[in-house]
């Protein structure tokens, strides 16, 4: 198998470079990225749906139709089940040809084997959405959407997405909640039409417009400054990762260990001084202002993954009474 592997690479390589010839005469550094790229992709799509029996005659003829396409994508998930990436595929092929109950099974698939994943949660709820005859968001994918906002609060698909739930479930109040911190993340023309949306949910609620061009702001009793810094006998005995993350997290105090609110930086931005506020919530519906009574951490994570992992590095907790009005100091791996 291992020599089977070096051939095929080498030839890929040879037959990419010959075609590739013609740009290396003239540009020879984007013909090398042409064949890099190109090699990634080739290996890529061999790890995915490749096997030395796919080199057969009946198997090298490319699918004359998207449905013979699509027969041939699913004969290969039932033989590699465990490739989350061909379910993707299979989804968005699915939705493509017009099957958005099939495309809602497929990203459901492909959900389930990327948990941590957002952007593929994102994708399976809004299947299910289009499969939907109303074009209703059910209970499942709100679930989907808030899991992915509490991985990546800055998801701004998920925060669309779980706005309009809410609007549709005739909560307008929260709707308008979740969608505000988007007016900071988006183009001035996005923003515009984006307000025009929140407006509406917040005169629904029965709460005066936004004003053109600014973003609503969380109360200031809805903050606590936080400063997180790293254990100076740790920086020094324990090779880190200048790329691991940190996680600032903000939970209830004897409560679920969902956060309430969470920011998310690079090992490399330590010592840290941020401040928590409502618009670093996961969940519109839980809110740190609600709160009177809070428990901060802050957790390094060399996989990236905001849920707490073997190796993870965290401060001491520390309770804090809302609202604060002193700096709480976080020190990661200090005792």
């Amino acid at each position: 198998m291992a020599s089977f592997v070096v051939a095929a690479v080498l030839l890929g390589l040879l037959v990419l470079g010959g075609a590739l010839w013609p740009l290396w005469r003239r540009a020879p550094r984007a013909a090398g990225g042409l064949l890099v790229a190109l090699g990634v992709c080739s290996l890529a799509l061999y790890r995915l749906v490749g096997t030395p029996q796919a080199l057969q005659p009946h198997a090298t003829q490319a699918p004359a139709t998207m449905d013979a396409a699509i027969a041939r994508l699913q004969d290969e998930l039932q033989r590699n089940p465990q490739a989350a990436e061909g379910w993707q595929l299979l989804g968005r092929a699915l939705a493509a040809q017009g099957k958005p109950e099939q495309a809602r099974d497929a990203f459901a698939r492909a959900a389930r084997l990327l948990p941590d994943d957002p952007d593929a949660l994102v994708e399976a709820a809004q299947s299910r959405s289009l499969a939907d005859p109303q074009r209703s968001l059910d209970q499942e994918a709100v679930t989907m959407l808030e899991r992915a906002l509490a991985l990546q609060p800055s998801h701004q698909r998920a925060r669309w997405f779980l706005g309009v739930a809410q609007r549709q479930r005739g909560q307008p109040a929260q709707a308008a909640a979740t969608w505000e911190p988007l007016l900071t993340q988006v183009d001035a023309s996005t923003a515009n039409s984006l307000r025009a949306q929140i407006n509406a949910a917040r005169t629904e609620a029965g709460q005066p417009p936004l004003q053109a061009d600014t973003p609503a702001a969380a109360p200031a009793s809805a903050g606590v400054n936080v400063e997180v810094s790293l254990d100076p006998d740790l920086a020094t005995g324990v090779h880190l990762s200048g790329d691991a993350t940190v996680f600032v997290i903000a939970r209830q105090a004897g409560g679920p260990p969902m956060p309430v609110a969470v920011q998310k930086h690079t090992l490399q931005d330590l010592p840290l001084r941020i401040t928590l506020g409502d618009t670093d919530s996961p969940m519109p519906t839980m809110k740190l202002s609600a709160l009177k009574e809070v428990e901060l951490i802050a957790r390094l994570s060399a996989s990236g993954n905001a849920q707490r992992g073997e190796g993870d590095l965290e401060s001491a907790p520390v309770r804090v009474k809302l609202p604060a009005k002193d700096p709480v100091k976080l020190v990661i791996g200090g005792r």
